[in-house]
């Protein structure tokens, strides 16, 4: 697999603005640049491509992050700083709050989905999984390793089988999807929520694919992965219209959500995004009611009669 540092300057898209950083056309479009970056990476057509070159030490930093993260190298300097990348380079996984942190390093084998790790005193938890790379296992090694390994669906397992042979980590995966995680160790059946401890919750979400699944971390991290995002565009909640598996368990499932508490949207695709429990609430109502049609389902995900 390409690394991040091979971009082709030969290959360049004619929508960068002139400057230093730019995106080739072997770009597929999966959004980790613009969130990461962006102030300088937005979508210009089906690729992105630099709008703005970065000024100053913050936009540096977090334009060589998203030069890093890239699943497929589409992220390229004329020349490049050093000091930067390695500070850059550094910050993965990059910390968020309450001992969570983005681990970086977006896996081609999962069109770019975004990964998780929580560092916990019972064992830290892997959620989806990024590149396999020494630097990150390194990183993992410093934390305390990974105990478990939670894999939202079928679509963002990447190298996780290799995370947990390293570190002798539990895969959990639904059964519905656990055709894409062969062996793994916890096998979870079923609609019902699974209490792991006070702190987990594991909710079975079905509807992006049969055994879609989220980590409630806290009551206060929702890990989403494709179920629920925070749409930058509508600067509310999203979820998909499209790639689902069954469109009326997915509504369903935003109801169920109703249920919980969070602040924090970890998502695999889509913007991350923190709010205040009730505005939390308040954004998710507003999607379920825009989603869901009243006489078909409750907020409960029952049949309305």
């Amino acid at each position: 697999m390409k690394t991040a540092v091979m971009a082709d300057i030969k290959k360049r898209l004619e929508t960068n603005v002139a400057g230093n950083f730019f995106v080739d056309a072997t770009c597929i479009n999966c959004d980790t640049c613009r969130q990461l970056a962006p102030k300088s990476f937005q979508e210009v057509g089906e690729f992105s491509a630099v709008t703005h070159q970065p000024e100053g030490e913050t936009e540096h930093r977090q334009a060589y992050r998203a030069l890093l993260a890239c699943p497929v190298g589409s992220i390229g300097t004329e020349r490049s700083d050093k000091a930067h990348l390695q500070a850059a380079m550094a910050s993965f996984p990059l910390h968020l709050e309450g001992g969570v942190y983005y681990c970086g390093f977006n896996s081609e084998k999962s069109f770019g989905g975004n990964s998780y790790v929580i560092r916990h005193p019972a064992g830290n938890w892997l959620i989806d999984s990024p590149r396999y790379l020494k630097r990150l296992v390194q990183a993992f090694e410093n934390m305390g390793g990974i105990r478990y390994v939670f894999l939202t669906h079928e679509d963002d397992v990447a190298d996780s089988a290799r995370y947990a042979k390293e570190f002798g980590a539990t895969r959990i995966i639904h059964r519905a999807d656990a055709h894409a995680a062969p062996g793994a160790e916890w096998v979870v059946e079923g609609g019902e929520a699974v209490e792991v401890s006070a702190q987990f919750r594991i909710i079975p979400v079905p509807g992006h694919t049969e055994g879609s699944m989220a980590l409630l971390y806290g009551d206060r991290f929702l890990f989403s992965g494709d179920h629920l995002w925070w749409d930058r565009g509508s600067k509310g909640l999203g979820a998909p219209e499209r790639l689902v598996w069954d469109q009326q368990r997915l509504l369903g499932s935003l109801a169920k959500l109703l249920s919980y508490r969070f602040e924090w949207v970890l998502p695999g695709h889509g913007d991350r995004i923190r709010l205040s429990a009730d505005e939390m609430a308040e954004h998710l109502r507003r999607l379920v009611a825009r989603r869901v049609p009243a006489p078909i389902l409750s907020f409960d995900g029952e049949e309305n009669k």
